[in-house]
């Protein structure tokens, strides 16, 4: 039995060429990996854009929620850790598919040892204008309002603001990201003050990359599902690994 992570799917994208392919792909992934799956971390991002209404929810994703319900009830614990790109969930993806959502960072025992995870937006040191626009999506007054409008004129703004963010940014798969840096400042200094942490976990860069703090303790930055399909596993003896998926050669490579 192992657990597994991983992060930045961007479900739904604009970006995909085929995006109920890249949703198979996904969800062909999780059925490869229930067999030894004790639980599974889900870093954020999962969903290029999300908004719950309180009666309706968005269209699709049927196969990728319908695989997640499955592996719950089956006994596989699940924890979603809201992103910048899914921030908007609220009670129905939760209640519906018996997972946990978290919105934040983590600290989690696993097999003896010490986890701290969280998508990555949000760490460290950011300007104000950053702050201020999350501080926004966040607010349950902007929530209120923005659920009043209708959602034939939210859905194509996001998205289209997802694309635009997109193409404007580095692209998937590369080994460096100008926030890498802020990432490990952070970390070293909270393993100052955590020294019994083993592993720091993020998603959001972009980049499959792993770092080592100490003699004891790592930090592992997941990659995404774009173009490198990748992902973390930690195994019952405390050693964690990074892997990419292939539906021709099983999951492990």
């Amino acid at each position: 039995m192992r657990t597994y992570f991983l992060s930045d799917l961007h479900l739904g994208a604009p970006y995909f060429p085929d995006s109920r392919e890249s949703e198979k792909r996904v969800v062909s992934f999780l059925d490869s990996i229930k067999h030894d799956a004790e639980a599974i971390y889900l870093l954020g991002d999962i969903l290029d854009y999300w908004y719950e209404y309180r009666y309706v929810v968005p269209r699709g994703f049927v196969r990728f929620f319908g695989k997640l319900a499955e592996l719950s009830d089956s006994g596989i614990k699940i924890t979603w850790l809201i992103g910048n790109h899914d921030i908007w969930i609220f009670d129905y993806i939760p209640n519906e598919l018996g997972i946990r959502v978290i919105d934040g960072s983590l600290l989690e025992e696993i097999y003896g040892k010490k986890v701290y995870m969280a998508h990555g937006d949000g760490v460290g040191e950011h300007p104000w204008s950053f702050r201020f626009i999350r501080s926004m999506f966040r607010s349950k007054v902007c929530q209120f309002f923005y659920s009043a409008i209708h959602p034939r004129w939210t859905v194509p703004f996001a998205y289209s603001w997802s694309h635009h963010s997109r193409a404007t940014g580095r692209e998937a798969g590369q080994e460096w990201h100008p926030l890498l840096d802020q990432l490990e400042s952070f970390s070293r200094k909270y393993l100052e003050e955590h020294p019994d942490i083993s592993h720091f976990i993020y998603g959001h860069l972009h980049i499959l990359k792993q770092v080592r703090l100490s003699d004891t303790c790592d930090l592992t930055v997941l990659g995404e599902w774009i173009k490198t399909f990748s992902y973390a596993t930690l195994s019952q003896e405390g050693t964690l690994s990074l892997h990419t998926y292939s539906e021709s050669e099983g999951s492990l490579q």
